[in-house]
């Protein structure tokens, strides 16, 4: 008998969840994000590698000076660089944008680093520079491969120290891409701090049975947005103690804790760059609570609710798999689709922002489209919720509350 019981548990429980089709939603989807991330990969390495390719064979303005007499007029001539009058005039060239790169080449390549100045066109593409005044010397190295020095030179990897002009100023390099990056860190940890209590939001009233008393005595739309405002709240105050600590750490226990002495000053602040990260890490914040707030008034338990919200969460991620992509080539079709799709625009657009490959109309949209999905999708929350407040034990369908409503707009006028 008992045997027969848990039989028939086992074949009840089993058949009541695989029957339902958020079981199949929630399953399906994991290979299915899967074969798009693997798919996304290949694209992005595919596609880096090219362009990384092609950097060696990139045609740009390139005068030079040869300290080594190793660089035969000839072979510059195949990269298209011509002699430079002196080193003063070469970079003054570079900085007002009449040349595109001078490669100063030093007496012994095999000791001392060749010094390249070029135009800023962005962390990878800047990679050009140093690809091609290699090329430059390998080209001089394997045509006289019998002299002892040259011979010497193939045994090793010369230095190339670039330096990069925009707007007539030396660019910032890696220290004007930190601190817009920040923003990025800043929004995955709120995420996934506050993600748990985004979705629980609604969810506790529903839970506990008292939606209706509470809507009896607030305007729902007061109740959404307060919650939401909150959880903004939350979110800043975790921020500050969190980042309390470290700032504590670092400016008076330095020494004690071994914290690498990293010169702040050398970080440059992008007024434009910080802006623009500022406003998207809001509107993705705001984005995702709204969404996950309106997830929450839609299911009738946390535990059903858990399933939707990995697949939300697991879109902030996606990005990261095309990150080679995104920074070697913005323009293609995927990082386009990523940067304009609401859910994928807050990670994309805040590394686009970063390494400089956002400008002021693409991230006019960007934020345009979080600000304006976040609108909608708080109006949608709050009429989910109204609908689903006493729907405790079902899902609330989102077509029949949002039908509801209209119905209900339409009577009054």
């Amino acid at each position: 008998m008992a045997q027969h019981n848990l039989s028939t548990v086992v074949g009840f429980e089993f058949l009541r969840t695989i029957s339902k089709a958020r079981f199949w939603i929630g399953t399906l989807s994991v290979p299915v994000i899967m074969g798009v991330v693997i798919a996304l990969i290949y694209v992005s390495n595919a596609t880096t590698a090219a362009t990384a390719d092609a950097q060696r064979d990139a045609e740009f303005s390139i005068a030079y000076t040869d300290a080594s007499g190793l660089i035969t007029a000839e072979q510059a001539a195949v990269f298209g660089a011509e002699p430079a009058a002196s080193d003063e005039k070469a970079i003054a060239a570079v900085k007002d944008g009449s040349l595109d790169a001078y490669f100063a080449y030093p007496a012994n390549p095999q000791s001392e680093p060749i010094r390249v100045y070029g135009a800023d066109e962005g962390i990878f593409a800047n990679g050009k520079y140093s690809e091609v005044a290699e090329a430059m010397l390998d080209t001089a190295v394997q045509a006289g491969i019998e002299d002892p020095t040259l011979l010497a030179l193939t045994q090793t990897e010369p230095v190339v120290d670039v330096t990069t002009y925009a707007d007539g100023a030396e660019a910032g390099g890696i220290n004007a891409i930190i601190p817009p990056m920040l923003y990025m860190v800043i929004f995955y940890g709120l995420i996934v701090l506050l993600a748990g209590q985004m979705l629980a939001s609604t969810l506790e009233e529903k839970e506990n049975r008292v939606t209706e008393m509470i809507l009896t005595t607030l305007n729902p739309t007061t109740l959404i947005t307060g919650k939401v405002i909150s959880l903004f709240m939350i979110g800043a105050l975790q921020v500050i103690i969190f980042s309390t600590p470290i700032l504590i750490g670092y400016l008076f226990f330095r020494e004690q804790i071994n914290i690498p002495d990293f010169d702040l000053s050398a970080l440059v602040f992008d007024p434009q760059s910080m802006i623009i990260g500022l406003l998207i890490m809001i509107g993705g914040f705001s984005l995702f609570t709204t969404s996950l707030v309106a997830l929450g008034a839609i299911m009738p338990t946390a535990k059903e609710a858990g399933n939707f919200m990995g697949l939300m969460i697991a879109l902030l991620f996606i990005p990261f798999y095309v990150v080679s992509l995104i920074i070697s080539n913005p323009q293609a079709l995927v990082v386009q689709i990523f940067t304009y799709f609401p859910y994928s625009a807050p990670v994309t657009a805040l590394l686009r922002n970063g390494f400089g490959s956002l400008n002021l109309l693409q991230a006019g949209i960007v934020i345009a489209i979080l600000y304006i999905c976040s609108a909608i999708m708080l109006r949608v929350a709050v009429k989910l919720f109204q609908h689903g407040s006493i729907a405790y034990t079902s899902k609330v369908s989102l077509k029949t509350a949002l039908a509801t409503n209209r119905r209900q707009t339409t009577a009054t006028t």
